[in-house]
């Protein structure tokens, strides 16, 4: 059967030994010194199963109250350092429940243990270990708190504007590829070499044409030769026959 078992049975027994008699009564009676000490071996017990390595402790995961009371010691122990007890304690009740805090002694830090006890069953509601630090620390840790949310925001926030100025880089970069092309194009039809080249190769391909263009204005002018015509271009005309008539 498990250690802590027994210890419950105790605290257990106490109570039901001091309320014998007195259901009618809004509170239990009990004494605040065999409360302490009843909470101070718990918590021996606890430190004991504790030591006993992980295993121990995830063998009362079937118990809350206590699992959860190994877990939280097992988490303030760091902070405490070595356990050197207890020194003393103070109890609080009310008509539903009894709180027992028992302060506790660490070679770096001190610590209050929180005992939660139903005041009718005489059953642990919740053990809690809550480590005893300076103000000094409290606000160094408040200070590192801050810093860490406020840096989280700012960089998220930075991350987010990277990704959006990001999307006009990307737009700018797809509207130059989009007019590289225009731009060749209009260098191409701009450029005149390229243009008179273009001129030279469509009248060579027509050289009757030419030779009977340049009589035709020769004979028009009344010159007997067509040395002083130089026909550059022959274009198609749009216009209707009415139109040239």
């Amino acid at each position: 059967m498990k250690k802590l078992l027994a210890i419950l049975g105790v605290i257990t027994c106490m109570f039901g030994l001091c309320a014998c008699g007195q259901e009618e009564t809004t509170q239990t009676n009990y004494n605040e010194d065999d409360l302490i000490a009843g909470c101070v071996e718990m918590l021996n017990r606890i430190d004991l199963n504790v030591a006993q390595g992980a295993s121990n402790i995830e063998s009362y995961s079937d118990m809350p109250a206590v699992y959860n009371a190994l877990l939280s010691w097992q988490s303030a122990l760091p902070d405490i350092g070595t356990y050197d007890g207890t020194n003393g304690g103070t109890v609080t009740a009310s008509e539903d429940e009894i709180i027992v805090e028992v302060n506790v002694l660490g070679s770096k830090h001190n610590a209050v243990v929180e005992f939660i006890i139903d005041s009718k069953t005489a059953s642990y509601l919740s053990i809690t270990t809550n480590v005893t630090y300076s103000f000094g620390e409290l606000m160094v840790k408040a200070f590192l708190n801050t810093v860490i949310g406020m840096g989280t925001v700012f960089v998220v926030l930075i991350f987010i504007s990277l990704i959006i100025s990001s999307f006009g880089l990307i737009s700018k970069v797809g509207d130059k590829k989009k007019a590289e092309p225009k731009a060749t194009q209009s260098a191409v039809a701009a450029d005149p070499v390229v243009e008179q080249i273009a001129q030279k190769e469509e009248l060579a391909g027509d050289a009757e044409l030419v030779a009977v263009i340049a009589a035709a204005i020769a004979a028009y002018e009344g010159s007997g030769s067509t040395d002083g015509f130089v026909v550059r271009s022959i274009r198609k005309s749009n216009k209707s026959k009415w139109q040239n008539a």
